[in-house]
């Protein structure tokens, strides 16, 4: 195509993205920011045969529309569409899956390795954005490839941010390369002026003397010499928005004999104002209105992130050993309130979850009660350093777990599912997960209290609206609490967390029929309630287990293995996520799904019943 073509295409594959995303929520301001960059890749390099590997993906929805996914980009994030990142199973151009950051570099040189020994002539491509560049997986893929000095080529797409702003030494680093571009001029000027010394073997000793002097001077002269120094040649800054400047810059790569990386500056938001102006706001956003950019929130009770947040403040406020970490997500996991009224007490790391976790360590070995705030998907990065450098040494480390469970349209990569599993097998552990948003303010008071590692795990979005008490009351370590108790009942339900609520609903439905059923807030997970599992054993004729996680290791699989070391026979029903990965879709449409609705924990409850009392099935409709 004409490089007017290619301008006019990139604005209505811009008008396409802003439509699809308004409707359905996504990675907005990431994927406007990169329009022009992928068209120039798309117009350069061939990949049928070659390969381009996204850091993240949200990054990646002009790759998905140039790909044969413009027809069905209108189901993007839906229930059975398209994913908001790019996956394997889903077209031969997602060359690899991804959905956490640091990942491109290691990947891409994984694939160049293998086109290698296979005899494929292949160039790969690894885009990967600055707040990625912060993980130390990124730096460990960038020594590799420069100790190899394979023809990798590593596009460095500079927006200035991850989620949140960057912070740290790699963002004032860069932010001194864009700021000083006449640095790469001088660099140049240099390199030009001694190659067109007349006495060849003079201008080569200057230049040879210069470049054995470089290392100790460069960062003065050259800033890219960091990544020169990994072994990379480095060319940059470039306009990500210039597709002829990329594009002629791309072709000429080849030529280099080594790994190159090239430093592109592109706009978080690029060509909405709304986005622009607040591309923090538009990362990962909401359905939103088009035309004013205002998000479409329905009115609803505050959420559990809210309520952290909160809870968090008021703790620090009484005690000032508390301190407050994140990694890349102060606004995300509500701690930029906190940074705001106690900067001294809050570390931002950049995304580096493992680093969090240790520097937590230490903090609380020398003396402080830090808590940490992550994702629950992105604490999975840091299992190493939970096990040995907080709970081998048994320190008071608060680990709190957002977006736990089932988080909805960003699918796979992003569900929390597997926190229960992974944590329940740490010795010196205690894990807690709250029904409601007021239990979660009561942990988090009780948690500060205690001298041990502690994990808490809460959910994406809205509390049940309960109220939440200020001063909240006290909890019994390890004590479940029954939510509803009948006489003479024939179930004993333990519901983890969110699931308190359905469990509920199920035993209504379970009454309508006549079947009395106790509900149980388990609470506590790690350590879970044992003398009241063994009483409600041998009280009912069923035991059920509620969790929204994975069933393999969770907390179903925990009273398992009690009642089989207690040899308590009564049979046991486990509810939860099977041994798979989920897909996208509203958090309510994969609850249903994975059978953790009322009236589908209800019907699991009766089927199991009459099971083990008739011998077959009923349908309780």
């Amino acid at each position: 195509m004409s490089l007017t073509d290619l301008e006019e295409l990139a604005g209505e594959i811009r008008e396409l993205i802003l439509t699809t995303v308004a409707k359905n929520g996504g990675h907005l301001a990431p994927s406007l920011g990169t329009v022009e960059l992928t068209l120039a890749l798309y117009s350069v390099f061939d990949f049928s045969k070659d390969r381009l590997i996204w850091d993240v993906g949200h990054q990646a929805y002009t790759h998905k529309i140039l790909t044969g996914r413009r027809d069905t980009f209108h189901t993007l994030r839906t229930l059975g569409g398209i994913t908001g990142f790019p996956k394997r199973a889903e077209s031969p151009f997602d060359s690899f899956g991804v959905g956490h950051a640091s990942t491109s570099i290691s990947a891409a040189l994984g694939f160049l390795i293998a086109a290698e020994i296979e005899k494929v002539n292949r160039k790969v491509i690894a885009v990967i954005g600055d707040g990625a560049l912060t993980g130390g997986m990124a730096f460990e893929a960038l020594n590799h490839a420069g100790q190899l000095k394979k023809n990798l080529l590593v596009i460095l797409n500079d927006n200035e941010m991850s989620i949140d702003k960057n912070v740290g030494a790699l963002s004032e680093y860069l932010s001194k390369i864009r700021l000083k571009p006449q640095f790469h001029r001088v660099k140049k000027e240099f390199e030009d002026f001694v190659k067109n010394i007349p006495f060849r073997d003079v201008g080569e000793k200057i230049l040879l003397a210069a470049n054995s002097v470089r290392a100790g001077v460069s960062a003065a002269v050259f800033p890219g010499a960091m990544f020169e120094a990994f072994g990379f040649t480095y060319l940059g800054p470039i306009d990500g928005h210039d597709i002829k400047g990329m594009k002629d810059v791309f072709s000429r790569v080849g030529i280099i004999n080594a790994p190159v990386l090239i430093h592109v500056n592109t706009t978080k938001g690029k060509g909405y104002p709304p986005a622009e102006t607040a591309p923090e706001k538009f990362h990962g956003v909401g359905k939103f209105d088009k035309a004013t950019g205002l998000v479409i929130k329905k009115k609803s009770p505050p959420s559990y992130t809210e309520i952290f947040s909160q809870a968090v403040i008021d703790c620090a406020t009484r005690d000032k050993k508390i301190v407050a970490i994140t990694a890349a997500m102060p606004t995300g996991t509500g701690l930029k309130k906190f940074a705001e009224k106690f900067p001294r007490r809050f570390f931002d790391v950049g995304i580096a979850e493992e680093h969090a976790v240790t520097l937590a360590a230490g903090m609380a070995a020398g003396g402080l009660k830090p808590v940490v705030a992550i994702y629950s998907t992105f604490f999975q990065r840091a299992y190493d350093q939970i096990l040995h450098d907080v709970c081998l040494q048994n320190l008071p480390v608060l680990l709190c777990l957002d977006r736990a469970g089932l988080v909805g349209e960003d699918g796979a990569t992003h569900h929390g599912a597997f926190d229960l599993a992974y944590l329940r097998t740490i010795p010196n552990m205690n894990i807690l997960a709250p029904k409601d948003e007021n239990e979660l303010r009561q942990m988090i008071f009780a948690a500060f209290e205690k001298n041990f590692p502690v994990a808490i795990r809460y959910p994406r979005g809205s509390g049940l609206g309960v109220e939440v008490k200020t001063n909240p009351e006290k909890i019994s370590w390890g004590k479940a609490q029954f939510v509803e108790k009948n006489p003479s009942a024939e179930i004993a339900i333990f519901a983890v967390g969110t699931m308190v609520k359905f469990c509920v609903d199920a035993a209504k439905l379970l009454r309508e029929i006549n079947i009395s059923a106790d509900v149980i807030n388990v609470r506590f997970v790690k350590p879970f309630d044992k003398e009241l599992v063994k009483k409600s054993a041998r009280a009912a004729k069923i035991l059920v287990t509620c969790e929204e996680g994975t069933l393999t290791g969770g907390f179903g699989s925990a009273v398992a293995e009690f009642l089989a070391d207690e040899k308590i026979s009564t049979p046991l029903l486990r509810l939860g996520i099977k041994d798979e990965f989920i897909g996208q879709g509203t958090r309510a449409e994969l609850l249903n799904m994975c059978g953790l609705t009322a009236e589908k924990i209800a019907q699991r409850i009766l089927e199991r019943l009459n099971e083990i009392i008739f011998g077959f099935l009923t349908d309780i409709r």
